[in-house]
């Protein structure tokens, strides 16, 4: 299994030979419906797009998920698998095979890799978008991913997680409180799947970070503060912060 990191919460994931594309953002400005006064990233290093794409994977339809200057560069004939939500915009963009996975519903990519929807991050009041667990057909081995650190009962109860990608950090707005949640939750659910591998996500990269909401927002832990957690735990799990453009090669047992 290899991973590349692309800042914020975008991935590129090599499970059995297909390659996944996970809520990208690789070209142009991150805003919140054009409001760059309240919220604008700005990636130092230009990202290319990857080549020879087998699915783009989308959690949300927020910007910061299914970001539309990187959907419109993309194919529009590379499968679409996404939540409710994500999958409108994918639609609307014009991709032309595009997938809604409902929670509990699953996709397999080629026979070579399950994705499996589960509850995820709560997103405004009452909508809730998606995780997802991936599962390698030939070895059995799996990966989870939450981007803002919302772990429903059904991943807690679940058998086996080799990897993880969660906040690991959380990020907080005055008298709101957490809108990412990070060693708290990311800690409960390594106590309860024990993954070999816990990767951070949504507040790393090589990006520049500006506006009021930015001005606001309050990080709280770090990553060595969270491997002290797991080790006073009893915990074997690594806990690893991505360089941006790195890629992490996972040899799991």
């Amino acid at each position: 299994m290899r991973l590349t990191y692309f800042d914020s919460n975008s991935w590129l994931m090599e499970i059995n030979h297909q390659r996944i594309l996970l809520d990208p953002w690789l070209v142009g400005d991150l805003t919140f419906g054009g409001a760059t006064w309240l919220f604008k990233g700005t990636k130092n290093q230009p990202r290319p797009i990857p080549e020879n794409i087998d699915l783009i994977l989308l959690s949300q339809g927020l910007e910061d998920h299914a970001h539309p200057p990187t959907l419109k560069a993309l194919d529009k004939n590379i499968p679409v698998v996404a939540s409710p939500n994500g999958a409108k915009v994918a639609q609307e963009l014009g991709y032309t095979s595009v997938t809604v996975l409902e929670h509990g519903a699953e996709f397999t990519l080629d026979e070579k890799v399950k994705i499996t929807a589960v509850p995820g991050s709560l997103v405004g009041v009452n909508l809730v978008e998606n995780g997802y667990i991936l599962q390698d057909l030939a070895s059995g081995k799996t990966l989870y991913y939450e981007p803002h650190g919302y772990h429903s009962d059904k991943i807690k109860t679940h058998q086996s997680i080799d990897v993880v990608i969660t906040p690991i950090i959380s990020l907080k707005l005055p008298l709101l409180g957490a809108v990412i949640q990070g060693q708290k939750t990311a800690l409960e659910l390594c106590e309860a799947v024990k993954p070999q591998v816990i990767i951070s996500t949504a507040a790393g990269g090589d990006i520049n970070f500006e506006g009021l909401l930015i001005s606001l927002l309050k990080a709280e832990g770090t990553l060595e503060e969270f491997n002290k957690l797991l080790k006073s735990k009893n915990l074997a799990t690594k806990a690893i912060n991505p360089e941006s453009g790195e890629d992490i090669e996972l040899s799991l047992v």
